[in-house]
């Protein structure tokens, strides 16, 4: 499809675009939610159809708080996007995930107080299973690029989501640590959440920068000290991309593909027609 895409990827901090793309074209989509972060790339890279959005937008414009994540994956969804590779700098929570190593998270904890987690509401109401956030397929992907990429990774890990702008406080920091989270970041809750109600495969290459503010023998994160690795962490982080990309399709067998086959409680004829209309794209096959 020429304005179509199978995959999706999300750049973050660092990862504003993707060399090597051929046939590539932009789109300005317009969603129900609002506008997406960006203008969508659509292209051929390693022979799949991809679509690209930098999350921050090119320049790196958008606070974590103010990303619209419901136009961001609604527009995904409408280029027909069935996997998405996210890409995160996080900072970590413990020694052993040191700066410039991957992790592929596999859980979440949810310290946000600013966002819209869900495409429903509003006369419709659905609720999907979460227990496991991210893709069985694409974590084994993404943990199997990176071993071809030969980059010091971590397989599963438990993914603290924190509203932002500012870092962490050393309290907070030990408090996260105290709780057995791995990492902590600022984005990729959201987009798993609103991934899963659009049935959508999504996961997280996460790229560690910093040790937060709690390790005793490395001064306080800064923006300064996040900015000097992301440069090379975004050179590897396109390794496991195309790695991951070749390594595209499989089968769906998950249980993303068909998380809204029991969650939808409303019945359809109680929906208010303009809700229909504008979610039609996510449930229209369980309700034409």
């Amino acid at each position: 499809m020429e304005n179509g895409a199978d995959i999706g990827i999300i750049g973050g901090s660092g990862l504003y675009q993707i060399e090597g793309f051929d046939g590539v074209r932009e789109l300005e989509i317009s969603t129900p939610f609002g506008a997406p972060s960006d203008k969508l790339v659509l292209g051929t890279l390693e022979g799949k159809r991809v679509a690209f959005l930098p999350r921050h937008a090119r320049g790196h414009k958008l606070l974590p708080s103010e990303l619209n994540f419901q136009a961001n994956i609604f527009a995904m969804k409408t280029l027909g996007v069935q996997w998405i590779l996210s890409v995160s700098a996080v900072g970590s929570l413990k020694e052993q995930y040191a700066p410039m190593h991957m992790v592929v998270p596999d859980q979440f904890v949810d310290r946000t107080r600013k966002r819209k987690p869900t495409f429903f509401g509003r006369g419709m109401v659905a609720h999907v299973a979460f227990a496991n956030p991210f893709c069985k397929h694409l974590m084994r992907i993404f943990g199997d690029s990176c071993a071809e990429a030969g980059i010091t990774h971590h397989r599963g890990g438990k993914y603290i989501c924190i509203e932002g702008p500012q870092f962490s406080t050393r309290a907070e920091s030990e408090l996260y640590r105290s709780w057995g989270m791995d990492i902590v970041g600022m984005t990729n809750l959201e987009e798993a959440r609103l991934a899963r109600e659009a049935e959508i495969c999504y996961a997280t290459l996460a790229m560690i920068t910093d040790y937060d503010c709690w390790h005793p023998d490395h001064e306080s994160v800064t923006a300064e000290v996040v900015i000097a690795n992301l440069t090379q962490n975004a050179e590897n982080a396109k390794k496991v991309l195309r790695a991951a990309l070749r390594r595209l399709p499989v089968a769906r067998d998950c249980e993303c593909a068909t998380a809204l086959a029991h969650a939808l409680v409303t019945r359809w004829d109680d929906v208010p027609p303009n809700i229909r209309t504008e979610l039609l794209p996510l449930v229209g096959k369980y309700v034409k």
